[in-house]
């Protein structure tokens, strides 16, 4: 019996022994990629003939937008800013106010913010803008699984109105873009404060 209960406790012994040196693993998080952000850095938007100038990422390109739903735009002064290493956009279309009734741009830009985007948002915040350079307007940021999360207009409510929205190509999904969404944002911001009309 005393032999039965040494070999037992050393086979239990050698079992403890081998559990201590098994490769254990902890089942991992959920989680994404991680992004390696750039540094930042401005550079000037003040192209000949445009009504209009900023100070833009430096891994941003502008391009011209030469189509709206498949029709050209109002006006040659409609652009893109890419940001190519984020799949993300910002589309800027701008009007010239007297050939547009200033109320109806004003309550369109409220419109896309919030009308179209109420059944996905989870909230909707406005922001005032007022820039010393007779630049005002309102910023929007939308929470939730949103296609455009960041979007704002520019005016001087006499001649000049420009739109901007920030869209991913992607599956809208908060919490996948919200690092980029953030870091994109106080690009937006760079923008607004840097904007003059001209």
């Amino acid at each position: 019996m005393k032999q039965i209960i040494q070999t037992f406790l050393f086979i239990f012994f050698l079992i403890i022994l081998s559990a201590c040196n098994s490769d254990y693993t902890v089942g991992k998080k959920r989680g994404y990629f991680k992004i390696d952000l750039p540094q930042k850095s401005y550079q000037k938007f003040d192209q000949p003939g445009y009504p209009y100038s900023f100070e833009y990422p430096v891994y941003a390109k502008i391009v011209k937008d030469t189509t709206f739903f498949e029709t050209r735009p109002e006006n040659p002064w409609w652009i893109n800013i890419d940001f190519p290493q984020f799949a993300a956009r910002v589309h800027v279309s701008y009007k010239i106010i007297g050939k547009n009734n200033f109320d109806s741009l004003v309550n369109d830009a409220f419109q896309m913010s919030y009308k179209q985007h109420t059944y996905k948002a989870s909230a909707i915040e406005s922001q005032e803008i007022v820039n010393p350079d007779n630049v005002h307007g309102m910023y929007f940021t939308l929470s939730g699984n949103t296609a455009t999360a960041n979007q704002f207009f520019l005016t001087d409510s006499t001649k000049h109105f420009l739109r901007g929205a920030l869209y991913f190509s992607a599956i809208p999904n908060e919490d996948s873009i919200s690092v980029v969404n953030d870091f994109l944002k106080k690009d937006l911001w760079h923008l607004i404060n840097t904007f003059k009309w001209k």
